[in-house]
């Protein structure tokens, strides 16, 4: 899996995470959902990683977390982007938007 971050994206995660030490992670939330196939791919900045799902990947700005048995759902290349008109993060590949309003969390 391949994760590029905007220049827009990665001003945006550095002005909204809460400390310093911390990790970003590209999180299959099903909270709500019922089901993980309904998960919604949204932004977490948490302090370590799960070490029994999670795999550190690197990107052109910084290492996110993505959780391995979730990687499915993921097209190959995703972009994460800010869009400052709807004041929100967007996941896109080149074939879809998996997220056009994802959430950026401090957890």
């Amino acid at each position: 899996m391949n994760i590029t971050i905007t220049p827009a994206a990665a001003e945006k995660i550095h002005a909204l995470k809460n400390r310093e030490n911390g990790l970003l992670k590209l999180k299959w939330d099903t909270e709500g959902n019922g089901c993980v196939l309904n998960g919604v791919p949204t932004l977490w900045y948490v302090d370590e990683a799960d070490k029994d799902h999670d795999v550190l990947l690197e990107t052109n700005d910084m290492s996110i977390l993505v959780e391995k048995p979730k990687m499915v759902f993921y097209d190959e290349d995703v972009k994460i982007d800010y869009s400052p008109e709807a004041g929100t993060f967007q996941l896109k590949s080149p074939n879809q938007i998996l997220n056009g309003r994802m959430a950026f969390r401090n957890k």
